[in-house]
């Protein structure tokens, strides 16, 4: 089957969301498309689930070994046949026009576009990052839109502005056919985003196309790899850095502050240090509070 969109989904376990997931996907008012689930070595039979929607667009791939969304998704990526690729999380749900909105702007719009992001609507979590039910925020705020004219690469060298699902690529809006670095199992799609914001043009919309869920887990969980994640998407772009010296000085600190959360304080001292050196104002605005919210959501 060829379609004009391929939908990857990468999925462990999660037997429970996974249908829902998938539904949100194949109920699109835009058809023309491909779901690729692409099973992380599940624990748990998911072939059952997948089967059971009974659908001629879904294709299945189970992978013989637990990678991480990254291999997943580079495994989706190589069996993919579309013009677009889109990207699902197994527990988040598609408003139905996601598709159709997205392609009829990438349509429009001038060639050197290659990418449409969109915000969603994260259950389970504030605009300050706290965890509690019935909370509810726009992830990114509206008044974080990147604008017209804005320098692109910076702002994706300093934020994590891409969720993959609120996101449509086109193919070939990347010079490599492997997108995601397989050892970043830690803002693995900020890692991606921070370089492919250095080859093609990327535009920014507020409205939401996806509700996802947060959990206290998934907001709390793995904060040794968030630190080894920076740090690879340093190593990634080193030359960009290398002209923009206070993106890194900030992302330095970041660095410096997860590790100092955790005890490493004298390994943090010597990010602490790189991250004045290089951006020493970024200090004063943390001391006087000025920095967004959003802004030290990757910290």
């Amino acid at each position: 089957m060829v379609a004009n969109v391929s939908v990857i989904l990468p999925v462990y376990n999660r037997e429970a969301s996974l249908a829902d997931s998938m539904r949100s996907v194949l109920d699109q008012s835009y058809r023309d498309l491909e779901l690729i689930v692409v099973d992380d070595a599940s624990t748990v039979d998911l072939r059952p689930i997948v089967e059971g929607i009974g659908d001629l667009r879904v294709r299945y791939i189970k992978l013989e070994k637990n990678g991480g969304a990254s291999v997943a998704r580079n495994a989706g990526l190589a069996a993919a046949t579309g013009k677009y690729i889109a990207f699902q999380d197994s527990d988040d749900l598609w408003l139905p026009n996601k598709l159709q909105t997205q392609v009829d702007l990438l349509e429009s719009l001038p060639e050197d576009v290659g990418v449409v992001v969109h915000s969603k609507v994260l259950y389970g979590s504030g605009p300050d990052g706290s965890y509690g039910v019935g909370k509810v925020s726009m992830r990114p705020p509206p008044a974080d839109i990147m604008k017209p004219g804005e320098d692109q690469v910076r702002k994706y060298l300093t934020g994590n502005r891409i969720s993959l699902q609120n996101t449509l690529f086109k193919r070939d809006c990347y010079p490599d056919p492997v997108w995601f670095d397989s050892v970043t199992r830690s803002n693995a799609d900020w890692a991606f985003s921070s370089s492919l914001a250095q080859h093609t043009k990327i535009v920014e919309y507020p409205d939401p196309v996806v509700m996802a869920f947060s959990s206290p887990d998934g907001i709390s969980k793995l904060k040794r790899a968030k630190a080894i994640g920076l740090i690879r998407i340093v190593k990634r772009n080193r030359e960009a850095y290398a002209k923009y010296p206070d993106a890194y000085g900030m992302m330095m600190w970041r660095i410096g502050r997860i590790l100092a959360r955790h005890g490493k304080k004298k390994l943090a001292r010597r990010f602490y240090l790189a991250g004045l050196q290089n951006n020493p104002s970024y200090l004063w605005n943390l001391i006087a509070g000025k920095l967004s919210k959003d802004g030290m959501r990757g910290a």
